[in-house]
């Protein structure tokens, strides 16, 4: 804007200004913590993979067999497997952040709901427990295969939407949790019922050792 007035050069006010090379998520944090008005970035190899992060660490595990919950067992207690095809939900509470998400097997009669007292533990710590009574209630789980049957039409979503919808969660997200330095930690909980069938499974598919 100094050089449009500068120069007067009226259309400088609609340029783009681009930042490239070498761009990572520390470059973007030393920026917005100074200030700047730069309006474009060039998404290279640093932003595309997450520098501190290269390797996404996601797998695919089955659940469920012909409608037969199956679970993985592990000797590591990250890789054991919730059993069942889930739902997930997000409950939002009074101040209008998620508290945290649930894992609900479908076949489950009380699902949540805003206003109704939900018990939310802790996978494999039944200690670790809280009740919410949620101020709204998010379902989270979208079908958009559907085995056989293929793509669920309907289920597409423009690159605007896609960018609004990315968005819209940024603004809703505890303060806390996008702390670039000692961030927070996100809670995803079982239900109650769901913490019973999987630790029911778990003892009844571990193999027992026999000693002599």
């Amino acid at each position: 804007h100094t050089m449009a007035d500068r120069f007067s050069r009226p259309f400088f006010y609609d340029l783009d200004i681009v930042a490239s090379n070498d761009i990572n998520e520390n470059v973007l944090h030393s920026l917005n913590k100074q200030g700047h008005g730069i309006t474009m970035f060039g998404i290279g190899t640093n932003l595309v993979t997450c520098q501190s992060q290269p390797a996404l660490g996601c797998v695919y595990k089955l659940v469920e067999i012909d409608g037969e919950p199956r679970i993985k067992l592990s000797n590591d207690i990250e890789k054991v497997l919730i059993p069942g095809k889930k739902v997930a939900y997000r409950l939002f509470g009074e101040a209008g952040w998620p508290l945290l998400d649930l894992l609900v097997d479908s076949k489950e009669v009380d699902q949540p709901r805003v206003g109704v007292r939900t018990l939310c533990l802790h996978p494999f710590m039944e200690q670790k427990r809280v009740a919410v009574v949620p101020k709204r209630v998010v379902k989270l789980h979208h079908l958009v295969f559907d085995g056989k049957n293929g793509v669920v039409p309907g289920q597409d979503s423009t690159l605007s939407e896609t960018r609004q919808f990315v968005n819209d969660q940024v603004n809703h997200t505890r303060p806390d949790l996008l702390r670039h330095v000692n961030s927070g930690e996100y809670k995803v909980s079982v239900s109650e019922d769901t913490f019973r069938f999987l630790h029911q499974l778990w003892h009844t598919e571990t193999p027992v050792r026999e000693l002599r």
